[in-house]
């Protein structure tokens, strides 16, 4: 049998792959910038734009800042234009680990880009991690932003986040993406949570993961005490099986790879929570939706925008609840 501490190595390798890969995308995503190389269209004959022009039409505007948001100062950006969407990053993320997906939903949708406490940009504060005080957060910017209703859509952590905020805030969520995030604890496959109950801050001393935040953070020497936060939110006992039944109106898009790190049979179930799990062809396709991404797991769904965005597109452009 594998050893917990040959899983967590395996897990820290996971996320050192993941990490480079988003790097190295975000670097040729750049570069292809820089570089300027025109369509078809654009290289024929007519006048040409100036080099002023071409880097302002591939670099669109970013705004974004801090917000004071219940102790924290938040850190966000606003990508794009028209029905906000908010973005909230998984555990050990940034805005950047995004890479295109965030660039492609910018291209019809306002993106409100977040960064959770101890995350990135956003220092840490004098409190515990947890779903619900994430949401009262996530909730606490769009009040600051003056939105009143958003999609919301969250990836691992931030989609535990954007279920509490469902939950807690039904009244300002429309609809919800949840992409490989469970809707309690035993949702995760066991080997998950023991292997992050394992992590240790040494574990990514090196990697692009400890590099990047090392980068960015207000306070780089807090990187021990954000993997001790983890560990702790994760070890938490929750179900929020009956108040996603009870009290979420938004219809909901979930998504998990087939080797996922969440149980197959948990996305189901959270599927059957949501109103699916019905005959169509009698009674109608149901408010939510379900996808399952073959050959894929927890790392790799983030590397399915090629597959993601369609379905995302179509799902958030479909009718309004």
């Amino acid at each position: 049998m594998r050893s917990l501490r040959e899983t967590s190595l395996k897990f820290v390798a996971a996320l050192f792959v993941s990490a480079a890969v988003f790097s190295a995308s975000i670097l040729v995503l750049g570069s292809c910038k820089k570089q300027g190389g025109g369509t078809a269209e654009q290289t024929g004959a007519g006048a040409m734009p100036s080099a002023q022009e071409q880097t302002a039409a591939a670099v669109p505007e970013i705004k974004g800042g801090y917000a004071p948001v219940n102790g924290l100062k938040m850190y966000y950006e606003i990508h794009g234009a028209g029905q906000p969407l908010v973005l909230i990053h998984g555990a050990f993320m940034s805005i950047p680990a995004w890479g295109d997906i965030l660039s492609e939903l910018a291209k019809f949708r306002r993106v409100i880009a977040v960064e959770l406490q101890g995350h990135g940009r956003t220092a840490d504060i004098d409190r515990a991690f947890s779903f619900e005080a994430f949401a009262d957060d996530i909730a606490a910017l769009m009040r600051h932003l003056s939105v009143d209703k958003a999609d919301i859509l969250g990836y691992s952590l931030g989609g535990g986040v954007a279920l509490q905020t469902a939950i807690r805030h039904p009244e300002i969520v429309a609809k919800l993406v949840i992409v490989s995030a469970p809707a309690k604890s035993d949702g995760w496959h066991r080997e998950v949570l023991e292997t992050i109950s394992h992590m240790t801050p040494e574990a990514f001393d090196g990697t692009p993961i400890r590099l990047g935040y090392d980068k960015i953070a207000p306070d780089p020497a807090a990187f021990p005490m954000l993997v001790d936060r983890i560990k702790a939110l994760e070890a938490r006992s929750y179900d929020w099986s009956a108040d996603i039944a009870r009290v979420v109106t938004a219809p909901m898009l979930i998504v998990a790879g087939d080797s996922d790190g969440i149980r197959l049979e948990h996305a189901v179930e959270m599927f059957r929570l949501a109103g699916g799990g019905v005959f169509g062809d009698v009674a109608g396709l149901p408010r939510s939706q379900l996808a399952v991404l073959p050959g894929t797991h927890h790392v790799g769904v983030m590397f399915r925008g090629g597959w993601l965005m369609p379905m995302v597109k179509d799902f958030l452009s479909g009718p309004r609840p």
